[in-house]
């Protein structure tokens, strides 16, 4: 029925994109790259740019794991966890370091030596806590014992680098030397810090270690988490560039006053919801864990689901009142009203 024989899928969750599909991904992300790459050397070097750079290179060459699939299912889920994992907590961290330095530098006015001292650390940790933390997701695919020490230890301090991020982005902001009129993006800029922390931080602290992981992995817990996660470090780092780019693109330093309202209370709609969203997700995951695996007399999977069902109903209100949000977000590029342009990059630090 899928045609795998002609566009296999080598039947792998997350990189299930058909053999041609995935070649396509590569030579549109290589494009990309050489097309950003030779912007930034031909252009000024900066601590940011190269941050940036550095992530985008480990994006395009971890993918290129997504092409092996050995027989022995545990190498293929040792390696298949290069992809998927060291996207997320590896080169990605990267990428949001640079763009939220890069965003804060626009409208902070704080001098770039203070921000790129920050930006150091927190690379430092990402990559000395990623990378080992890895082993959290090889505590039950039958690698050595020892990943569990590994994993257990290294993934306990994963949240150390999304904290710092939290850290520099309130301490940035409080330090600016300019009221930059973009209140819309300062306000997705310190939320995506947040929201990072609490989803890959917290949330994920909450079943990285290998005893708890014994019971949590594969239950609601990690839904939660990964709800959490991928909003707060994915979704709001890119609608933060895009609250910064749109009204650049216009000619203008920020949008409307009455367009940012409508904005902020996309913010607001969207952030609240997800909290609830992993919230009620927390609660499933729990009862799951104790009906199902903990107890005396676990019950059967589908007997649980049906027990814990109320918890999905109202994540499915949640749902709705964050597709709310998302409306309010697009409808907030066609609010009219006096044009506030400004003298832009001129009036701005360098980039």
């Amino acid at each position: 029925i899928t045609k795998n024989s002609i566009f296999p899928t080598m039947g792998r969750e997350f990189l299930e994109q058909p053999t041609i599909t995935k070649l396509g991904i590569v030579v549109v992300a290589l494009g990309f790259l050489y097309n950003i790459g030779m912007t930034i050397l031909g252009g000024r070097k900066t601590v940011i740019n190269l941050v940036m750079l550095t992530g985008l290179t480990g994006l395009a060459v971890l993918f290129l794991f997504s092409f092996y699939n050995p027989d022995n299912l545990v190498k293929d889920k040792f390696y298949w966890w290069w992809v998927v994992h060291l996207w997320v907590e590896g080169v990605w961290e990267l990428i949001l370091g640079s763009i939220l330095a890069f965003v804060l530098i626009r409208l902070t006015g704080v001098d770039r030596e203070v921000i790129e001292k920050w930006l150091y650390i927190i690379i430092a940790m990402t990559l000395i806590t990623g990378v080992v933390g890895t082993g959290h997701h090889y505590y039950w695919i039958g690698t050595p014992k020892y990943w569990q020490w590994w994993g257990s230890v290294f993934s306990a301090m994963e949240p150390i680098p999304f904290f710092m991020m939290t850290l520099f982005a309130f301490n940035m902001v409080n330090r600016r030397r300019r009221e930059h009129p973009n209140q819309a993006a300062t306000l997705w800029a310190l939320g995506t810090s947040v929201m990072a922390f609490l989803g890959a931080g917290v949330w994920g602290f909450l079943h990285t270690l290998a005893p708890v992981n014994y019971y949590t992995h594969g239950t609601q817990i990690t839904a939660a988490h990964g709800h959490l996660a991928f909003y707060g470090a994915y979704v709001m780092i890119v609608l933060t560039m895009i609250s910064y780019a749109m009204p650049k693109l216009r000619g203008q330093e920020a949008a409307d006053p009455r367009a940012q309202v409508l904005e902020m209370w996309s913010f607001w709609f969207m952030t609240v919801s997800m909290v609830f969203i992993t919230l009620f997700l927390t609660g499933a995951g729990i009862l799951q864990v104790w009906l199902q695996r903990y107890s005396e007399n676990p019950l059967p999977f589908m007997v649980v689901q049906e027990k814990i069902s109320l918890f999905y109903w109202l994540r499915e209100i949640a749902g709705l009142v964050f597709l709310a949000g998302v409306v309010m977000y697009v409808l907030s590029f066609f609010v009219k009203g006096g044009e506030r342009a400004m003298a832009t990059a001129a009036a701005e630090p360098a980039g």
